[in-house]
């Protein structure tokens, strides 16, 4: 998987491109505590090059969310692909996260 970064102030876009799963999912935790340390506030995924996204990725959007919620801060997940969008209607993370 590949993370591409861009921060503008106190936010950060995550372009995730790749299969977020078991194996990968411990690089993009190790990117986001680097950001979420330096007091951002509002976090954006673009998921337009993500092809799959498994139980492990679930966890840290969901470990994400929630911390930024006790900050005071929001999460944005943009351009979800069919496959992706599947995951997240059947898991109900449709009803947790937003989505654009």
């Amino acid at each position: 998987m590949n993370i591409e970064k861009k921060q503008e102030g106190s936010q950060v876009i995550f372009i995730l491109e790749g299969r977020l799963d078991t194996t990968t999912s411990p690089k993009l935790e190790d990117e986001l505590k680097k950001f979420l340390n330096e007091g951002i506030t509002k976090l954006v995924f673009d998921f337009a090059s993500l092809e799959y996204l498994s139980s492990a990725g679930l966890r840290i959007l969901l470990a994400t969310q929630k911390y930024l919620l006790k900050k005071q801060g929001e999460m944005i997940v943009r351009n979800v692909n069919e496959t992706v969008a599947g995951i997240f209607d059947v898991t109900g993370f449709t009803d947790i996260l937003t989505i654009e």
